[in-house]
């Protein structure tokens, strides 16, 4: 292995993205090299998140959605990620565990961060995540959830909370083991295809 690369990424970086995540030394060298192409300082802004973010949906405004997944993200808030915190951010939104997701989401959800989430926090990202999905699809969704208020409402539902309760982070994920209903309802169902986009650019 040459130095220019062991010297590009630290070898602890390395290690600890290995054993967190469920890439590879190859494809994490792979994703450096093209983090470094794109963001030559080694950070990238929300700006440039945003719009490698909307390459992915072509046909749907993800704007909203990718603000919020970057906030996030965005663990010590300067307003940009470190490889990092971009490598944490596309592995717990594609192939995370379980309970890593449900506090990465519940962090999506806790849009003031104070540790709870209201139902305006909740519609805030719905509406997000209903941009993300195109008219077509909407089309599709059952009659209970087919705008974002009928979708936060259900949601709601589920939780038992009255309109002005909040959620703690705990109820939160013991609410989605318990209910794969609230899962679906709470996630933008394509990561998939977010992960097949990233392979083929890759290539």
């Amino acid at each position: 292995m040459g130095n220019a690369k062991s010297g590009a990424l630290s070898k602890e970086l390395l290690e600890e993205l290995k054993m967190n995540t469920k890439y590879s030394e190859e494809q994490l060298y792979a994703w450096y090299q093209k983090f470094l192409n794109e963001c030559p300082t080694g950070r990238i802004s929300r700006e440039q998140f945003e719009s490698i973010y909307a390459s992915f949906f072509p046909d749907a405004d993800p704007k909203a959605y990718a603000q919020h997944v970057f906030r996030s993200f965005d663990a010590d808030s300067d307003g940009t990620l470190d490889f990092k915190e971009y490598i944490v951010a596309l592995h717990l939104t594609s192939s995370g565990k379980t309970v890593e997701k449900l506090e990465w989401a519940f962090a999506l959800y806790d849009v003031d961060r104070n540790g709870t989430i209201t139902k305006n926090e909740m519609h805030e990202i719905v509406k997000s995540i209903f941009n993300m999905i195109s008219k077509e699809d909407q089309k599709n969704l059952p009659d209970d959830e087919n705008t974002p208020e009928k979708r936060t409402d259900k949601i709601w539902d589920f939780f038992g909370k009255k309109e002005n309760g909040k959620i703690t982070e705990g109820e939160f994920i013991q609410g989605v083991m318990d209910n794969k209903n609230i899962l679906r309802l709470i996630q933008f169902d394509k990561p998939q295809k977010v992960q097949e986009r990233l392979k083929e650019k890759k290539q």
